[in-house]
């Protein structure tokens, strides 16, 4: 998501609140809605695991997982012993994503968070080989539960799409995060040199302006903004405005703010700053760029952002090297793999808690 001016859109929208008068002020709470309802429907959503679960729960912490724009692009199978993880074509995001990448990647961190839940639940869950290979499946059978560190986080991860404070994570933890993201056919690679990071934030900055001079892009994306907290809660998807420390305000007044003050100087100027704030990059790469390396893409993040939470970093998503197919080239030359195609980009460090993203029902989910 285009990181909003929030001063742009306070003094936009506090003029119109302003020759509204009183009148003004009570449509505005009225069609905004409230923080702490939204609060509390968020905690519902990240309520931990019941004692012997069924698999609609585990599908429910599934669904916690980071995706692209938060379309959550999934649908869930789900049968005695077995859950299959399925695209939702109709949650694609063709301009931003016309190969579909960003889908799979989603489908890999739903399928993490699937097994590790799982196996805190007291549930085997082994990997099975579905007829399509554009999907993902589990069979699932009574077991131990296991302790796993990673289960909690799941829960309290979310994008952080903010400024950090700058300090240097220890040799140790950064250990521990490439220790987390290891899976067969994905490399990681992190960038902790402020050289390095100064140079993949110039491809970013490059990428973001790009994006928001196109008006394909810029449609798309406005489709999937929730200013309220209202239309967040309706509809359980999309970019929700506070979750990217921005104001909340009614959806109509949103829109118009964001169309007269954010501008592609400002947002670049934005990403900029958000990552010279960060400790590190993290920069995955899958083996081949077909939906079977870009979902073990997925699963390996979404370890990563576990464990990342589990230290209390925060992360975002900065994919625009990724997404502006032209800057590929250079953004694999800044990490020693010139002939890959780099498959995500996530700033890292420590900074506030925002409020969580809105999720579907499980029900919305279910094939």
């Amino acid at each position: 998501m285009a990181a909003i001016n929030r001063r742009g859109l306070l003094i936009g929208a506090g003029a119109a609140v302003v020759a509204a008068g009183g009148a003004g002020t009570f449509v505005w709470r009225r069609e905004a809605g409230s923080m702490a309802d939204y609060d509390a429907y968020a905690a519902e959503l990240r309520s931990g695991l019941p004692t012997n679960p069924d698999l609609t729960e585990l599908v429910r912490h599934a669904t916690l997982a980071a995706n692209g724009h938060n379309t959550q692009p999934w649908r869930f199978r789900v049968s005695d012993t077995r859950i299959d993880i399925l695209p939702d074509w109709e949650r694609r995001t063709p301009v931003v994503d016309p190969d579909d990448h960003h889908l799979f990647v989603s489908l890999g961190c739903a399928a993490e968070n699937l097994a590790i839940a799982a196996r805190a639940g007291g549930r085997s869950c082994e990997s099975l080989q579905p007829a399509d290979g554009a999907a993902l499946a589990f069979s699932l059978a009574p077991s131990r539960p296991i302790d796993d560190p990673l289960f909690p986080a799941i829960a309290r991860r979310q994008s952080s799409r903010t400024l950090y404070d700058g300090r240097p994570v220890p040799p140790a933890e950064l250990d521990l995060l490439a220790k987390a993201a290891e899976e067969e056919g994905v490399a990681l690679v992190l960038l902790t040199e402020r050289s390095r990071i100064d140079a993949v934030r110039d491809l970013i900055v490059s990428g973001n302006d790009i994006q928001m001079r196109d008006p394909a892009f810029m449609a798309e994306l406005k489709q999937w903004l929730r200013f309220s907290a209202w239309s967040a809660m309706t509809t359980g998807d999309g970019l929700f405005a506070p979750a990217s420390g921005n104001p909340l305000m009614p959806d109509a007044i949103g829109r118009i703010a964001f169309d007269l003050f954010v501008t592609a100087k400002g947002e670049s100027a934005k990403a900029a700053r958000q990552v010279d704030s960060s400790a590190g990059l993290a920069v995955f790469v899958g083996d081949a760029a077909d939906p079977e390396h870009w979902m073990k893409v997925g699963r390996a993040c979404q370890r990563f952002a576990l464990q990342a939470t589990v230290l209390g970093l925060r992360l975002a998503f900065l994919n625009q090297p990724v997404e502006v197919a032209s800057l590929r080239p250079q953004l694999a030359a800044l990490v020693g793999m010139p002939d890959k195609r780099p498959d995500l980009v996530l700033r890292f460090g420590y900074g506030p808690t925002l409020p969580y993203s809105p999720r579907r029902p499980v029900s919305a989910t279910l094939a």
